[in-house]
């Protein structure tokens, strides 16, 4: 069955969304051997710790390669995560019958992140902070900072950890498992793999963004038009 696509993802963003999924696994089962004592054993020799911080290096690095390179949509993807107005009280309101009753039609209209993925990507980034400044104490100051704020840092990087771990499973069900992410063709696991989402699907996720690109591409095609009948009646008074 033929259905109309919209783009929600622009390719340098879903090579960046990937990079940085495959990085945040590695830290992820690599933090949880160091992070759990009966896994231990795995950590002999220190490649552990090597791999852990080879792609710490990789998660840092390619968000700020990507600003360099793209720095309007960074700059838009971060006011993004901390923009938020009466829609997303909505949207918390919402939610349980949203995700626990698949009931569509209890979402108010969302704009081109809904709250909840914003939510996810405010962490992303507030964490990604936490990460990176706790990361590096232990990394380089372990034998200058003083003991009680080395404890603390560990403590900071392990809350961290659990949070976005935990936050990690939610944000995977929500995009592949759950029913109103169904069939993935169409839904948010297309916009990450071929950066487009069926016009259903946007029209019922992403309603307000729907009707933005939607109008935008109809003021387009009038301008188009109008720019076709200029030249027309030009040519005609020439010839």
């Amino acid at each position: 069955m033929a259905y109309q696509e919209v783009e929600k993802y622009s390719k340098p963003v879903r090579v960046l969304h990937w990079f940085n999924t495959a990085s945040f696994l590695l830290l992820f089962i690599t933090g949880l051997i160091l992070f759990i004592p009966p896994l231990a054993i795995a950590a002999q020799d220190s490649w552990t710790r090597l791999i852990h911080r080879i792609a710490a290096v990789l998660l840092v690095a390619a968000p700020v390669i990507f600003a360099l390179i793209y720095p309007g949509k960074a700059a838009r993807a971060l006011k993004e995560a901390f923009t938020w107005g009466s829609g997303d009280l909505d949207w918390l309101k919402a939610a349980p019958a949203y995700y626990f009753l698949a009931d569509e039609s209890a979402m108010p209209p969302q704009g081109h992140m809904n709250t909840g993925q914003k939510m996810w990507w405010f962490l992303t980034v507030v964490f990604g902070v936490v990460f990176v400044a706790t990361g590096a104490v232990m990394w380089f100051a372990r034998d200058t900072i003083a003991p009680t704020g080395f404890l603390w840092a560990i403590f900071t990087h392990d809350v961290a950890f659990i949070v976005t771990g935990a936050m990690l499973f939610v944000h995977l069900y929500l995009s592949v498992a759950h029913p109103l992410m169904r069939p993935l063709r169409t839904g948010s696991w297309s916009a990450m793999t071929r950066g487009t989402v069926s016009a259903e699907y946007a029209r019922a996720h992403h309603a307000r963004w729907f009707e933005e690109i939607t109008a935008a591409t109809h003021a387009q095609a009038a301008a188009a038009n109008r720019e076709k009948v200029l030249v027309g009646s030009h040519g005609g008074k020439t010839g």
